[in-house]
């Protein structure tokens, strides 16, 4: 999984039964990037909200709202078709806030118009759960996945994990900390947690972690770091020389490197973060039989080994996917916490980024 980029606004995929035109309001949350999904035919549509599973859908078609990117997200999709002959997804795909904002319209108008909502951060999907538009069910597989990454509502399908990035002409930052000393004075990238989901995790995880704190951020900040809107805009500034380092997603990183960048990747101590991505089921879908297959596929093997080979890292232990060093260190957002201080955190983390 990583997180949206910004193709053109309105391509999704095509789909069987008419578009409903709503407004997206752009608001704070937790998943970076502007983009809407593209169908994996290539075809271009409304950005207009999907419909309703209650339409005059076939019983093999599901509509997913994801905040995913485009990189991940179709050849799932295209694999779940291919599975699943007569099944059809009709998606749309945008960063977590307007995807808020679609879901917050659906409910104005008359109801959730998803099947699905696969989410960038546990937070976002938790929130809907206690909404009661999403949960109360599980793959019966679903138990092959780590403890840390599902609930009894929800089931992580893939992880983020925020790490450093660097130019290969300066020093490589062995911790966190480091990113706040003289070797990077006014040349550090942070992504905006009100934006991206990694970074809304990473923030929470920060907050809360000894010898770090909000202060880590006010030391960024008094050491001339810079706020971008998401990772992927961290990795093209240091890819393009415009910073030296800063924070971004592994996948991001590990990219800009593979197709040439002078850029380097580090885990540093004490940790890259891990933000693990739901997969949730509608509550007024809860008898989907192609939206249970779908959820069921995307967390199970075959589902997971599609996730490895397009780049991203599955929750299912012994999958193919991105290597993580073996000796990298890894920390895990406790996101409870992080839903009950999420306004206090990003409020101060504002006042010193300028909101």
């Amino acid at each position: 999984m990583t997180e949206s980029v910004a193709p053109p606004a309105g391509s999704r995929r095509p789909r069987t039964a008419p578009a409903l035109a709503t407004a997206l309001v752009l608001v704070l949350a937790a998943c970076g990037g502007t983009s809407t999904g593209a169908g994996s035919s290539g075809g271009a549509g409304s950005s207009g909200g999907a419909g309703s599973s209650s339409e005059a859908a076939s019983p093999e078609a599901l509509t997913l709202y994801t905040c995913v990117s485009d990189t991940t997200i179709q050849p799932v999709l295209e694999a779940f078709e291919k599975s699943q002959p007569g099944s059809t997804v009709d998606l749309f795909r945008a960063p977590t806030g307007e995807l808020n904002a679609r879901v917050a319209a659906d409910v104005r108008s008359g109801g959730l118009r998803a099947d699905v909502i696969w989410g960038c951060d546990p937070l976002t999907v938790q929130a809907f759960v206690d909404q009661g538009l999403v949960g109360g069910w599980t793959p019966p597989g679903a138990d092959a996945i780590p403890t840390q990454y599902r609930t009894d509502d929800y089931v992580g399908a893939a992880v983020l994990y925020l790490v450093a990035v660097h130019r290969t002409d300066v020093p490589a930052p062995r911790a966190w900390s480091d990113l706040t000393g003289p070797d990077y004075t006014g040349a550090v990238a942070v992504p905006d947690p009100s934006v991206a989901a990694s970074a809304l995790g990473a923030l929470g995880w920060f907050a809360a972690a000894p010898g770090y704190g909000l202060d880590f951020y006010r030391d960024l900040k008094s050491n001339g770091a810079v706020q971008v809107k998401t990772p992927d805009d961290v990795t093209t500034g240091v890819a393009q020389g415009i910073y030296d380092a800063g924070m971004t997603t592994a996948n991001a990183a590990y990219a800009a490197r593979d197709d040439g960048s002078p850029v380097d990747v580090v885990w540093p101590e004490p940790g890259a973060v891990a933000i693990y991505g739901p997969v949730a089921l509608a509550t007024h879908s809860a008898d989907s039989q192609v939206a249970q297959d779908f959820i069921s596929f995307v967390v199970g093997a075959d589902g997971q080994r599609v996730l490895g080979e397009a780049g991203s890292y599955p929750t299912r232990p012994g999958g193919a996917g991105p290597t993580v060093p073996a000796d990298a260190p890894i920390v895990f957002p406790d996101w409870a916490t992080i839903g009950q201080s999420r306004d206090t955190i990003l409020s101060s983390y504002q006042q010193l980024f300028g909101g």
